[in-house]
């Protein structure tokens, strides 16, 4: 669960914390509203990491539970120290705007039991004032609508998500049986010399050793592949940056048998040395 991260959402009642949580849950993090931060050491070692769907956690942690504030120092020291990457999300708003949104929604603010609506307010910021302080993000929300707010959050979110490495897909295929549908990438090697009018070639497909050689010892071919590993090399970091899930890169040639199947496995080849996810299809071979 250590890969995952981790948001802890607090801050005052009243600043939107519902809202916020809403926000991470449609961006596919498990969430947990008014989670008591003794569970959080535990619920951290259940097995729930290995779940593909899920982006990352957030937890609602506030005033709601009576001994956050003299547990929560030492509960976020020990995950810290565990080495669980977190960040806590504070939402505040300014005391009037709170003040109206408790008159129109008529809740009952958690520290105003015995006090004003304002003295309650003004009591809870007071006590969250040092977890304020170890925030890595405070957002005021007094002048954002419940849309606008869970936007803001959304955006967060997003940007807070566990990084899933990108899968590149390889494939090769025959221009005659048309062009792979939901390619990214799409390289034409048809200029390269063809193994077809080759007799003992024209049998055998890009797999085999012969035609292999053939391809690559082309006059052209070191010379192309120089090139376009150095164009695929400043793009997948980039298309990685920008968060894609997959790459297609379709190789073709004339009948998708010969110079197009060996020329992608060397692509394959290449990407695989960096150790990123990739897989190849050969899509015309047997045609």
């Amino acid at each position: 669960m250590k890969n995952l991260k981790l948001i802890i959402i607090t801050g005052l009642s009243g600043s939107g914390k519902s809202t916020a949580i809403a926000a991470f849950e449609d961006a596919d993090f498990y969430c947990v509203d008014n989670m008591p931060v003794d569970l959080l050491p535990k619920f951290l070692e259940l097995p729930i990491e290995n779940a593909p769907e899920i982006a990352g956690l957030a937890f609602v942690m506030d005033l709601r539970e009576k001994g956050l504030l003299s547990k929560y120092s030492s509960v976020f020291e020990s995950i810290r120290q565990k080495g669980y990457n977190f960040e806590i999300l504070f939402l505040e708003a300014d005391e009037k705007i709170l003040l109206q949104r408790y008159s129109q929604t008529r809740r009952q603010h958690p520290l105003s039991q015995s006090k004003s609506l304002l003295d309650g307010i003004r009591a809870e910021k007071e006590q969250l004032k040092d977890l304020r302080e170890k925030a890595g993000r405070i957002i005021d929300t007094s002048h954002c609508n419940v849309h606008e707010l869970k936007s803001i959050v959304f955006n967060i979110a997003q940007k807070s998500r566990k990084l899933v490495p990108m899968r590149i897909n390889i494939q090769s295929f025959g221009f005659k049986y048309g062009t792979p549908h939901g390619a990214d990438l799409t390289i034409d090697v048809r200029f390269l010399a063809n193994p077809y009018f080759v007799p003992e070639l024209k049998d055998l497909d890009g797999e085999a050793e012969e035609v292999k050689n053939f391809v690559l010892n082309n006059e052209e071919t070191p010379i192309f592949l120089e090139k376009y590993f150095d164009l695929l090399d400043y793009l997948i970091p980039l298309y990685e940056k920008e968060g894609k899930a997959y790459l297609k890169i379709a190789v073709g040639c004339t009948g998708g048998r010969h110079r197009s199947v060996s020329i992608a496995q060397t692509i394959y080849e290449h990407i695989d040395k960096q150790g990123k996810q990739v897989g190849i299809t050969h899509r015309d071979i047997r045609l």
